[in-house]
């Protein structure tokens, strides 16, 4: 039983290493996603965890010993620079063949930011291989929330953005605006500041009544979201506008949360300059690398409303 454990929690972990719960080695691309035609910097495989990788978080989970930490954050490491290693020979390829300089310059962004995030990188990593929560089926949405590996054990993350019909709900019972098309009760609520934010969870913990409900911080966010997959199929860069939460279900977060890349920026607790909020995740009329869960320079206003920023709560038990 306890080896049949290990082999089932060794699998949930290739799955949030690659992102790709719903997507296995050897199924062919959706045709109809629509991202890929923007950048040539994506790459279309998924990063899968080597024998010798599992065998350590195997040891690691029958034995949690400093020594299997060590060994386990090692290998960590050294997959990670072996996927800079391929960052930096696609920029140098590109830098050969590219017609456009704007693709040398996106990948050379994505590869000084690697190098510039590495350790921060392998220790998300490392806390979500290490989280006692990391077991077969944290990753299904049950509730509405799931768990956000890596973070504090009370703290999970809502499944999809706050929608406008559940925004809807609250704008009518605190007697504030909110202005919905027809047909878009399930689009997310944008236009709303950070207090309005924040007001929205004050009033969503009064009425549990035992839960904390609460914006993120970006360090939980990233958390929940994990490293962007390469190919991710969202709303982005088509500037057609806002789509369903549920519009791209099969693009799962680290946390198996949807919707956390395109569609809306959202807010954060995480504080920036000039009364400005740390928002994340790109929006609909972002371009793809700006998405990127790494992205650390987009921020707005707190007392402003934006028509592509929305937010999703974390919940404290």
């Amino acid at each position: 039983m306890i080896r049949k454990t290990i082999i089932l929690t060794i699998a949930l972990c290739m799955t949030v290493f690659s992102n790709a719960m719903a997507q296995h080695k050897g199924k062919k691309i959706n045709p109809q996603a629509k991202q890929f035609k923007y950048s040539t910097t994506v790459e279309k495989e998924r990063p899968q965890l080597d024998e010798e990788t599992k065998s350590l978080i195997s040891a690691y989970r029958r034995n949690p010993s400093e020594e299997n930490r060590k060994a386990l954050r090692e290998k960590v490491a050294k997959n990670y620079d072996a996927v800079v290693d391929r960052k930096k020979a696609k920029l140098e390829e590109l830098k050969k063949d590219a017609k456009h300089q704007s693709k040398i310059t996106e990948m050379q962004e994505i590869v000084d930011e690697m190098i510039r995030d590495r350790e921060n990188r392998i220790n998300q990593t490392m806390s979500r291989f290490t989280d006692s929560r990391l077991t077969p089926g944290a990753r299904q949405n049950k509730d509405g929330y799931l768990p956000v590996l890596g973070a504090d054990q009370n703290v999970s993350i809502a499944y999809y953005p706050v929608t406008n019909k559940e925004y809807v709900k609250f704008a009518e019972e605190t007697k504030r605006k909110a202005s919905v098309s027809k047909g878009e009760d399930d689009f997310p609520a944008v236009n709303v500041s950070y207090s309005d934010a924040e007001a929205y969870a004050a009033w969503l913990t009064k009425k549990d009544g035992k839960a904390k409900y609460r914006l993120p911080t970006e360090k939980e966010w990233e958390l929940a979201a994990g490293h962007m997959p390469k190919d991710a199929d969202m709303n982005c860069g088509e500037n057609e506008g806002l789509k369903s939460v549920s519009a791209y279900t099969k693009t799962l977060s680290a946390s198996g949360a949807v919707d956390m890349w395109g569609n809306v920026w959202e807010w954060t607790s995480t504080d920036r300059d000039k009364g400005q909020k740390a928002v994340k995740g790109g929006a609909w009329d972002s371009k793809r690398t700006e998405c990127r869960t790494e992205n650390r320079s987009a921020a707005r206003k707190a007392d402003k409303k934006y028509e592509n920023v929305g937010f999703r709560l974390v919940r404290e038990k």
